[in-house]
């Protein structure tokens, strides 16, 4: 099974990365471009006898070492 933990910033905290990066689109021009957010995504092969388990394993893995939840919220996506 195979979960997928994706991990941003909270809404108010500074991300200057993806700032630095609407600069750069912005100096080639493309002035569409509103707002660029930056995720990370982390994908885990998991050995699990439920989806229901595989959450749970996943959502403790996020919270206690891939996330800082002061400043970044985090999703979990099981695929079979």
């Amino acid at each position: 099974m195979q979960a997928q933990i994706t991990i941003s910033l909270r809404d108010g905290v500074l991300d200057p990365q993806a700032k630095a990066i609407h600069h750069a689109i912005e100096s080639l021009g493309f002035s569409q471009v509103s707002q660029v957010v930056m995720q990370k995504q982390i994908t885990l092969e998991l050995e699990s006898s439920s989806q229901e388990h595989a959450q749970q394993i996943a959502e403790q893995i996020a919270h206690d070492l891939l996330a800082n939840p002061v400043i970044e919220n985090y999703e979990v996506q099981i695929k079979a």
